[in-house]
């Protein structure tokens, strides 16, 4: 159970097919760990200089509370679909599993 407030945020872009995936994925994770659904933004990224001026690091993004837990610095910034790594292989959003995790860690 989440004891405080939360900020999750999922940055994507139109071309990106994985985004809606990942939105169903956190609303799941939400549920999961107790955090009501109402707390997810959904946010556009619409050109590459709103992609570097958040430092998006392809769609999606989740991030909680400003923060993205899965971030690898050293991938790139820009208008680019996104892949995660999970127990399963390479996929193109993070598991319900690591998002209820992330979002326990984070509360």
């Amino acid at each position: 159970m989440h004891d405080g407030p939360v900020n999750v945020t999922l940055l994507y872009f139109d071309g990106c097919p994985n985004w809606h995936e990942a939105e169903r994925r956190v609303r799941q994770a939400l549920a999961v760990a107790g955090v009501p659904a109402d707390v997810l933004i959904l946010r556009r990224v619409g050109t590459a200089e709103e992609a570097e001026r958040l430092a998006f690091r392809g769609s999606p993004t989740i991030l909680i509370d400003g923060a993205d837990p899965f971030a690898e610095p050293s991938a790139p910034v820009g208008l680019a679909c996104r892949v995660y790594r999970g127990p399963d292989g390479v996929c193109g959003a993070p598991s319900v599993e690591d998002l209820t995790a992330a979002f326990r860690v984070t509360g």
